[in-house]
């Protein structure tokens, strides 16, 4: 975990990139409880986000889980590589496995720092 990542409690992540754009993500803890991810639903280039509603979904070989935005703001890019390969959700989360990037305005007040995340996790 990253301390220049903030997390939600509904175990996404955003990081701000050199553009100022939000790169979103599914947590490492999340994708460990998910088990081994087949399938991303991801946002079409232009759709709003509106942070604590449902994106997409994402697939794995235990469950389908619904993706919910961690801010509010509009898609710019969906992450073509983890959508024709979706299990770098699993191996890396972080890096390769992010899902989108946003436009945005400002970040909720509501995500969490790294040690906020991982205390929720490990309660």
């Amino acid at each position: 975990m990253s301390d220049e990542i903030r997390y939600s409690k509904d175990h996404e992540w955003v990081r701000i990139d050199a553009d100022g754009h939000a790169v979103i993500g599914v947590t490492d803890f999340a994708a460990g409880q998910l088990g081994d991810v087949v399938y991303v639903d991801l946002p079409a280039v232009g759709d709003e986000l509106t942070a604590g509603t449902e994106m997409g979904e994402i697939e794995s070989t235990k469950s389908v889980s619904d993706l919910f935005s961690p801010i509010d703001g509009t898609v710019l890019e969906q992450n073509q590589e983890v959508v024709d390969a979706p299990e770098l959700v699993n191996s890396s989360p972080f890096e390769q496995g992010w899902l989108l990037k946003a436009s945005f305005e400002e970040l909720p007040e509501d995500l969490l720092s790294a040690d906020e995340y991982r205390e929720l996790t490990q309660s």
